[in-house]
């Protein structure tokens, strides 16, 4: 369906541009030939058909906006769109840490049962304590614009592939499948010529297995604030502020205790962009982005500043490491109004981490941008 639009689009773009050069320009031609023999109705017909296509052709001009640049940040650009993105990341310590990539560690349920930590519904795998391990995720997402542009609903897919590197404990083996679904709506609060704003809200589906470190088992909710602003002929910056709220999740520790191991995550990023290279039909910018995470609850499995004792391993995230922050640098290509292409890479700025690197690659094409 999308082919079919962007060929349509393809079709009517030129034809439409023909017909305005031949509108704008032949009117006046047609005034004063016409005016002594046609009379005055001729000439205010004219003059109604040139002055209603001159706004027209002025509101084209200024309403084409800067696309999305950016690679990690969330982009704000509501529209009818498709998009792959490959992640790869490397040396993931605390996967577990609030729930928020992969479910409770299994380990739990191999504890004696008169620990207060013992808890036989953990639902990650219980093969080993797992403080190292790489990923690869792959993203389809879909996204259908509405109401002319205002709104949108989109569906993300991902692929996950975990190969786990070191153990505390035991050990399992590789794993992949489905990762946990993502759903969700946009709506836009505002937007002029030089930028937009754009209010997201995310639901995570627990599609993944978390036996097999494909999921975090639990639903979850993600409100967002997105901001896409030019700043000039050739920046842009792009802003992110919004929080992932579990619904439901592990116990927590204690397991007696009303609190949940999955975590509230607060999460802000900045993406200021340079377009190094701009033409009409290709634009290339490099883009450095800083992203951030502030854990307000939940817990981990792994705490070195426990060394002995029932809880030793075992720490409330926020309380271990609160604050991560990643750095991330990269560049977008985007061809004419409808294709992207962005490659990227991220490293952790601060001790506490999702992943110590991570590299990206996406593709984006569109309708309607």
């Amino acid at each position: 369906m999308i082919k079919r639009v962007m060929l349509l689009v393809m079709l009517l773009v030129p034809v439409t541009a023909v017909a305005q050069e031949t509108t704008t320009g032949a009117i006046p031609e047609g005034i004063v030939v016409a005016a002594p023999t046609l009379g005055s109705g001729v000439l205010l017909l004219a003059d109604s058909a040139a002055q209603a296509q001159t706004p027209a052709a002025r509101a084209d001009a200024g309403t084409r906006r800067r696309p999305s640049m950016v690679g990690y940040v969330e982009d704000s650009t509501i529209s009818t769109q498709f998009r792959v993105r490959f992640d790869s990341m490397r040396h993931i310590h605390e996967p577990d840490r609030a729930e928020f990539f992969y479910g409770k560690c299994g380990c739990y349920r191999g504890l004696p049962p008169s620990l207060s930590i013992y808890d036989p519904d953990a639902p990650g795998n219980d093969g080993g304590i797992l403080i190292d391990a790489n990923s690869q995720q792959l993203f389809i997402q879909g996204e259908v614009g509405m109401m002319q542009n205002r709104g949108s609903l989109f569906v993300e897919l991902p692929v996950r592939w975990l190969k786990p590197q070191e153990f505390a404990v035991g050990s399992f083996e590789d794993q992949t499948g489905i990762s946990d679904l993502r759903l969700g709506a946009k709506f836009g609060l505002m937007a002029t010529d030089s930028g937009q704003a754009t209010v997201l809200l995310r639901v995570g589906v627990p599609t993944g297995d978390a036996e097999k470190g494909l999921g975090t088992d639990h639903a979850s909710i993600e409100p967002a604030l997105l901001v896409a602003q030019r700043v000039g002929d050739r920046v842009g910056l792009e802003l992110q502020v919004g929080g992932v709220f579990p619904a439901g999740g592990s116990a927590g520790l204690p397991t007696a205790g009303s609190d949940k191991f999955a975590g509230r995550v607060l999460y802000y990023g900045i993406g200021p962009s340079f377009d190094v290279y701009s033409s009409d039909t290709v634009r290339f910018s490099p883009v450095i982005e800083l992203v951030g995470w502030r854990l307000m609850s939940g817990f981990q499995t792994g705490n070195p500043a426990e060394t002995s004792g029932p809880a030793a391993g075992f720490a409330e995230a926020k309380d271990v490491s609160p604050n991560i922050v990643n750095i991330k640098i990269g560049a977008r290509v985007v061809i004419g109004d409808m294709a992207s292409i962005y490659v990227g890479y991220g490293h952790h700025l601060t001790d506490a981490t999702w992943y110590d690197d991570i590299f990206r690659i996406e593709y984006r094409v569109g309708v309607g941008r």
